[in-house]
């Protein structure tokens, strides 16, 4: 009896690991919304790259250790909504969206915290046992950081923000990616012990995350649009080719 109880102590201590992680995640959030709100959105940018780091390690560690809960999903999916939902609407409605009618800037700016908070939602319903490749939809972290990296970018290259209409647009976008039925790959596991292809994707990972190092925003937004772009004409294919092989034959 006493040995459980200390075997169930210790595991309670272990599973604020990872919760430790999803507040820091939180934590950066509200500090990027604090950034926006003080005119400071490049700053608040980086800071939120720096929020997508802890988002991964929190589940990387929580899987690691043996620590999946309810508790942790739920927990992660809310420090999500603040870091990756509410903060690109903030963003969005503070530098993109002067010269519409409140009302509508307000709808447009509303997106990506309504749909994100629908994609998390479902992503907590999910049942599903099975480990698959793939996200249904575009993840709220991706879609966050192409949202930013597209300021980012422009900011790098151009000096300024970047065209207003072309970022309502990819608003848009990447707010109904989130809810859509396409799948978009998994990033590689962090191993180089999971076979070849795993290896290979990692690899590449490595490079971009060193590219982005190096070249900070003048990379990341092009590799995001090539990763949706590829993702999205990747389930066309795959789907057209379903389709093929379920039509009856004469």
């Amino acid at each position: 009896m006493r040995r459980k109880r200390m075997k169930k102590t210790r595991r309670l201590h272990r599973s604020f690991i990872p919760n430790v992680a999803t507040v820091f995640n939180m934590f950066l959030g509200f500090l990027a919304i604090t950034l926006i709100l003080n005119g400071e959105p490049i700053k608040a940018g980086w800071v939120m790259m720096v929020g997508v780091l802890f988002d991964v390690i929190d589940g990387k560690l929580a899987r690691l250790l043996g620590l999946t809960s309810r508790f942790g999903t739920e927990f992660d999916s809310l420090a999500d909504t603040i870091s990756f939902c509410a903060v690109p609407s903030i963003l969005i409605y503070s530098i993109y969206v002067e010269g519409l009618p409140n009302l509508l800037g307000a709808v447009i700016s509303f997106m990506p915290l309504l749909f994100g908070t629908i994609r998390l939602a479902k992503f907590n319903i999910d049942t599903g046992d099975s480990p698959k490749p793939y996200f249904m939809g575009l993840t709220t972290p991706l879609a966050a950081i192409t949202i930013i990296s597209f300021m980012l970018y422009n900011y790098q290259m151009y000096g300024d923000m970047g065209d207003p209409r072309l970022a309502l647009v990819l608003v848009a976008i990447l707010s109904f990616l989130m809810v859509s039925p396409v799948r978009f790959s998994k990033f590689p596991l962090l191993s180089f012990k999971k076979g070849r292809s795993n290896n290979m994707q990692l690899a590449g990972l490595i490079i971009i995350l060193l590219s982005i190092i190096f070249f900070r925003g003048l990379v990341l937004f092009p590799l995001m649009a090539v990763y949706i772009f590829w993702s999205i004409t990747q389930w066309m294919l795959d789907h057209d080719r379903f389709e093929e092989t379920a039509e009856p034959k004469p």
